[in-house]
């Protein structure tokens, strides 16, 4: 069995899907439905920056997105493949759950590339810049990570935002609480890393931005998937449509559980991984499920090769 998955934030760059939109209409066709949708030059700041432009959260959300998408879209059409004859099930790691949705045909493209802008937004806006702050955990397991984590709150907030990997944990909260916790990491023997992040995403700080997501998603055309994706905030498959939106608000400020997501999918039979328009999950998943095969597809030359595995 087969899952197609979908990077998160951090995996923007300059650059980003200029050579295959130089080498396929089908890739140049989904950066023109993105700009229309958002009527902003998006791919134009893909290609050619500024990087501080393009790393703000509502330009790096949609921009992974359209990426991930045209190297989908291109596997689909040059390669003659459909995503649901070729894969049980999706995910996507924090705004990838919505590109992954996208790529079941649960939204638009259009539509999603709206969500992602708003959510972005939303989520920038919910808290005073330098009041949040989130570190990577590495080193700790995650239960130990949330143990601190508890500890160090104090009356503020301070929790785990994701569990990716065994040794890869990721906090967020009010900043004062943060620094505690990365003390206390430090005297159990971690190492604790500060992110360079304008907020603290997946915490309940993010509350605001999660009400924004509701009201939009509710006015959202989002269709049953055609393959079940798997949801950051219960590491189990989901198919029916209002049950996504709910655990899409859900995920704004809860843990993305990707550790957990790719041990349930390994559990229910799936051994083989693609992942589109990045190279973050499929080292991750390397270190979650060792025996398992997973392969990143960002180029032509990838897609290509990927194609004749499928």
């Amino acid at each position: 069995m087969r899952a197609f998955i979908f990077p998160g934030q951090g995996s923007q760059a300059v650059g980003m899907g200029k050579a295959l939109a130089d080498a396929s209409g089908a890739a140049r066709e989904v950066f023109q439905e993105v700009d229309d949708a958002l009527g902003q030059s998006l791919f134009r700041l893909m290609c050619d920056g500024p990087g501080d432009e393009l790393t703000l959260t509502e330009n790096a959300q949609p921009a992974i997105m359209a990426n991930a998408i045209a190297t989908l879209r291109v596997l689909e059409r040059e390669g003659g493949v459909r995503l649901a004859d070729k894969a049980e099930f999706v995910a996507g790691h924090s705004l990838g759950e919505y590109t992954a949705l996208c790529a079941a045909e649960a939204l638009d493209l259009s539509t999603t590339a709206k969500l992602l802008k708003l959510r972005g937004q939303a989520m920038q806006a919910a808290v005073p810049v330098g009041q949040g702050a989130m570190a990577a955990i590495l080193k700790l397991e995650f239960d130990q990570v949330a143990e601190i984590a508890g500890h160090a709150a104090q009356g503020d907030v301070c929790t785990v935002a994701n569990d990716n990997a065994p040794g890869q944990v990721v906090i967020s909260g009010h900043k004062a609480a943060i620094e505690r916790a990365s003390e206390h990491v430090k005297a159990a023997g971690g190492r604790a890393m500060p992110l360079p992040v304008s907020a603290p995403f997946h915490c309940p700080l993010m509350q605001p931005a999660a009400d924004a997501m509701a009201e939009a998603l509710g006015k959202a055309d989002l269709r049953a998937p055609l393959v079940p994706v798997y949801a950051n905030v219960t590491a189990a498959p989901v198919a029916d449509p209002a049950e996504i939106k709910r655990l899409l608000v859900e995920q704004v400020t809860g843990t993305v559980r990707w550790r957990e997501s790719v041990l349930a999918m390994q559990a229910a039979g799936v051994h083989h991984l693609v992942e589109f328009g990045g190279k973050v999950l499929a080292p991750m998943i390397k270190r979650i499920a060792p025996d398992a095969e997973a392969v990143s597809v960002a180029s032509m030359e990838e897609i290509e090769a990927v194609s004749k595995t499928l």
